[in-house]
């Protein structure tokens, strides 16, 4: 089973990876590839152009690799990379994005079960202001636009939304797994 948790900063994704394998220590949990980048610029679109490259890599480098969560996978740093053009009034180079997209759709074709955390006001996480919570709320916003476009994702990955408490979301999870084994 191979599982990408996927969600704007500060949304759950550390804490419901940690909670999982915490219970399921058979999963290798890939951590978040911001942690694997050297750069100074951490909202600049160069930073985001290379986790998505990360993220993608370590998706397809190792397809076989079984009982996989990992945080965040490309899907989060093309909304990122779309999220940051809006919010400075440009574009993506055309040419950039439809490399990106195919990246992404790659490597999602690796995954069986895409989960995304959607900020929500039924379970608020707050940030202050040095998380950016315009680029948190925007990233959320075409995420969640992305998770349904048929040219990223395909019929064979299953997409879910979860919600609610840590411990709900685990739960909803691991009723997922159950599903889709």
């Amino acid at each position: 089973m191979r599982i990408v948790v996927s969600g704007t900063h500060a949304s759950g994704k550390s804490t419901l990876i940690s909670d999982f394998v915490l219970r399921h220590p058979e999963f290798t949990a890939l951590p978040d590839p911001f942690e694997l980048v050297d750069e100074d610029d951490a909202l600049g679109a160069r930073i985001f152009a290379s986790q998505l490259r990360i993220a993608a890599v370590r998706l397809t480098d190792e397809p076989g690799r079984t009982h996989v969560i990992a945080e965040r996978g490309p899907l989060d740093f093309l909304a990122y990379l779309i999220a940051l053009a809006d919010l400075d009034g440009t574009e993506l180079d055309e040419q950039f994005r439809e490399r990106a997209m195919a990246h992404t759709a790659e490597a999602l074709r690796t995954v069986d079960l895409l989960v995304v955390l959607p900020l929500t006001a039924r379970d608020p996480i707050h940030v202050g202001a040095d998380e950016h919570p315009g680029l948190r709320a925007a990233m959320n916003d075409v995420l969640l636009e992305l998770v349904d476009d048929s040219d990223l994702i395909d019929d064979t990955l299953t997409v879910a939304e979860l919600t609610g408490t840590p411990l709900e979301r685990v739960m909803k999870l691991e009723t997922l797994i159950d599903l889709t084994v």
